[in-house]
């Protein structure tokens, strides 16, 4: 409960702050709204439809990104890690790929994709694929070549091999990189919408507060944005140490 408490006191510290730089005057005012201007803004978009459509837009895309991104990169992390002939063909072309930074891709996607849903919603997708991939390849590789080579003498299918005995093993690596895929895609689907500035969602709404001076509806947004990212990031947390809970069985029998 005291640590609970102690990760509320710099947020009230700084709304404080806030408010006292939003009380020294109209010029003060303009760049720190005050609180009860920014509940107002809140209240407004909500009340005309405008928040609920963003957040939903955005949380879509967010979300339609990162699925469909992670099952993706977690398919081919499995396949790299568990082929090696395929590794070393496209091991490199993977790892030299993944040195770009992702929004170093938007000029090639705008011209490929044009700058509507496609557009935003590839770059979700290549948000969540990389970190996926990374840790899915690094988690099927430590499984023990030996019992690989068992499975194989025993030709077991590829699918049991891959059931069986990679995904197990890779499942604690797996976790952490769709948690990590989680906060890049959400990132990526706000940041699409500001960068490619067109269709709803938060970006955009805060392109429209900005070009009609709204400080308060920005600060909204934002809020909104800080919110739901830590309420994902909390639930993929917790839906992994819920899924991994037969790790934490396993080693207290052991102990016993």
């Amino acid at each position: 409960m005291k640590s609970t408490w102690k990760g509320w006191v710099l947020p009230l510290v700084l709304l404080a702050v806030w408010q006292l730089q939003a009380g020294r005057g109209p010029l003060y005012a303009a760049t720190f709204p005050p609180l009860q201007q920014i509940g107002a803004a809140a209240a407004e978009l909500w009340r005309s439809g405008e928040l609920a459509g963003a957040i939903s837009s955005s949380l879509g895309r967010a979300v339609l990104g990162w699925t469909s991104g992670a099952l993706a990169g977690i398919g081919v992390g499995l396949l790299l890690a568990l082929c090696r002939p395929l590794d070393r063909v496209f091991g490199p072309l993977f790892t030299a790929l993944r040195q770009v930074p992702l929004f170093s891709w938007i000029p090639l996607v705008g011209l490929w994709l044009g700058r509507d849903e496609p557009a935003r919603l590839f770059m979700v997708q290549l948000a969540a694929f990389t970190p996926c991939l990374l840790h899915a390849y690094e988690g099927a590789a430590k499984v023990d070549r030996r019992y690989l080579d068992v499975a194989q003498v025993l030709r077991l299918p590829a699918h049991s091999r891959v059931l069986k005995l990679a995904l197990p093993a890779a499942m604690p690596a797996i976790l952490s990189g769709v948690s990590q895929a989680l906060a890049v895609a959400w990132i990526a689907a706000v940041a699409s919408e500001l960068l490619f500035a067109s269709g709803p969602g938060l970006g955009n709404s805060m392109l429209m507060a900005e070009a009609g001076a709204r400080m308060d509806l920005v600060l909204v947004c934002v809020l909104v944005i800080a919110l739901l990212g830590y309420a994902m990031n909390h639930a993929a947390a917790r839906l992994g140490d819920h899924l991994l809970r037969w790790r934490d069985s396993r080693a207290l029998n052991h102990e016993g």
